[in-house]
């Protein structure tokens, strides 16, 4: 019970503050909390590294290319987008799985000339010219062995990667008006050049894996070397099967995100 010509706040039966009292409680409290939520003790999670032991590292990446060899004389500078799932060790090796799609690629080659009026012109259907874009367009699937070359007590250093596949791609005749019937439906086959086989891949660049696991990235250079042959049994343009054997190179930069999922062992939980 407060005494009296005092206000009083009521908490519960057993307990009471003047007002006073109260409002000084209230500002200690509020100059307290800020210290109280920044203690660390030294057992803390923030205070280690948690980007150490196995994980697994899924990444998006994105690329920007040059075509060399054989490459170079079917398509010009193309752009590329892909993903990867990787596993990394204890000791930094790196075992994984990686895929690629290449698009925006501009022909140089032209499989519609046999086509073409004098002029260089295609006509459709209706008889008016048709607005016809020839681009590349491909993908690589693979495997790849690397290793990365940690800074001393760090996740962050120089990576290296080795990897194999299968790569393939073509000319992709865009006729948004369908008016050229000659390259629709399975005629198309005969006109994009469809050309695939064995790639290899290597990649070298910076990796980083931050230690609060917040920030996770690599950027590089990328080379990939494809020897390849023509996956048609005619090409309509040139009267014949295009059964050369193909050098395909093609390199440039690389830069992905990724989102590690550590094993952290079972008798450290972080809160």
């Amino acid at each position: 019970m407060a005494l009296k010509g005092m206000t009083a706040v009521y908490f519960c039966p057993m307990f009471t503050l003047s007002k006073p009292h109260f409002w000084g409680l209230l500002v200690a409290l509020f100059l307290w909390a800020p210290k109280a939520h920044t203690q660390r003790f030294p057992e803390h999670p923030e205070t280690e590294a948690r980007n150490t032991g196995r994980a697994i590292l899924l990444s998006l990446k994105v690329g920007a290319h040059l075509p060399g060899g054989d490459l170079a004389q079917r398509f010009g500078p193309f752009g590329s987008i892909g993903g990867n799932a990787e596993w990394i060790g204890e000791n930094n090796f790196i075992l994984g799985l990686e895929g690629h799609y290449y698009f925006a690629a501009p022909a140089r080659e032209d499989p519609l000339a046999i086509l073409r009026t004098p002029e260089g012109d295609l006509i459709g259907r209706d008889q008016f010219l048709a607005d016809v874009d020839l681009r590349g367009r491909g993908h690589y699937l693979g495997g790849a062995l690397g290793y990365l070359f940690a800074r001393s007590g760090t996740r962050s250093g120089l990576r290296v990667m080795l990897g194999a596949g299968v790569v393939r791609h073509k000319i992709r005749v865009q006729d948004d008006d369908r008016t050229l019937v000659q390259v629709q439906g399975e005629y198309a086959k005969g006109y994009d050049r469809l050309t695939g086989g064995v790639a290899f891949n290597q990649f070298i660049g910076w990796q980083h894996l931050g230690p609060n696991r917040r920030s996770n990235w690599f950027a590089g250079l990328e080379f990939t070397q494809g020897f390849t042959n023509t996956l048609r049994e005619w090409d309509f343009s040139s009267m014949r099967k295009l059964d050369a054997r193909r050098t395909d190179l093609w390199f440039g930069i690389r830069l992905g995100w990724t989102l590690p999922l550590y094993q952290t062992p079972a008798e450290k939980i972080y809160y």
